[in-house]
């Protein structure tokens, strides 16, 4: 990483609509101190990435629930380009409510993702990837901060994709073996990585209401999805391959048609 490529400022009209709207109105600006930490009884996780000198400097403050390593809230404090202000704040609003697990995989694709006017069409500049990748780094040295708080006994760690590959041949290792809250589990944790994002683009939603047999999975849509025809169709289609690909290859995605609106 280059000092020119962190210094490098970029046009506003280089950046999505739904980016410049958290770079303008970022809700996560800030700090917390150990003080406020304790008093809520929770385990303050600071990361940390970058250097005043080198023009961009990033700092996040995480309350990590110290009974299941939940990210309660989470600030940050940022000094240089405005795609690391923008980046920072996307990552903060995607990290609260999860793990510190699930935060550390969060990859800076998914930070793109998360506010782009088009599916097709990338939120950040290309010559923005040092900065997302310094909000990457700082929520992995966050995360490191946490690795002796215990997570949920449900919770399933799934491998980020460039460990599993496209295609997890032969289905989640110990798939047979888990509860069926441990499967549902990471279900669901696929659903957030690879399917929910895609999805929310356009204002939709998907849940897991069951898991028949082991085999049968159950979901309900919401949003835009309620009413779309592709839900039933190619949007369907989609989340049955991925869970497929991600888990096991004897999964069937059914829709739940009682949340469909007419």
């Amino acid at each position: 990483m280059t000092l020119q490529a962190l210094v490098h400022t970029f046009p506003w009209n280089r950046y999505s609509k739904k980016l410049i709207s958290k770079i303008e109105k970022p809700r996560c600006v800030g700090f917390f101190t150990k003080d406020q930490s304790e008093e809520r009884g929770m385990r303050l996780a600071i990361g940390e990435q970058g250097n005043i000198k080198d023009g961009n400097l990033i700092r996040l403050y995480w309350l990590v629930d110290i009974e299941d390593g939940i990210i309660v809230d989470a600030k940050f404090q940022a000094y240089g380009q405005t795609a690391l202000v923008g980046a920072a704040e996307i990552a903060c609003d995607l990290i609260i409510g999860k793990n510190y697990d699930q935060a550390k995989r969060i990859s800076a694709e998914l930070i793109d993702k998360q506010v782009r006017d088009r599916n097709e069409d990338s939120a950040f500049p290309k010559e923005a990837a040092p900065h997302l990748n310094l909000v990457v780094d700082a929520m992995e040295n966050a995360a490191e901060k946490c690795m002796d708080i215990p997570l949920a006994p449900n919770y399933v760690s799934v491998p980020a994709p460039r460990d599993m590959g496209e295609v997890l041949e032969g289905g989640y290792p110990g798939w047979e073996t888990l509860s069926t809250n441990q499967k549902i589990a990471l279900i669901e944790e696929i659903l957030s990585r690879d399917i929910r994002p895609y999805i929310e683009l356009d204002a939709g939603g998907v849940d897991v209401l069951n898991l028949i047999n082991d085999r049968e999975v159950v979901i309900a849509y919401k949003g835009s999805c309620t009413s779309c025809f592709s839900a039933t169709g190619t949007t369907l289609s989609f989340i049955q391959q991925v869970l497929r690909a991600k888990v096991h290859p004897s999964l069937t995605v059914v829709p739940d048609l009682t949340t469909f609106s007419h």
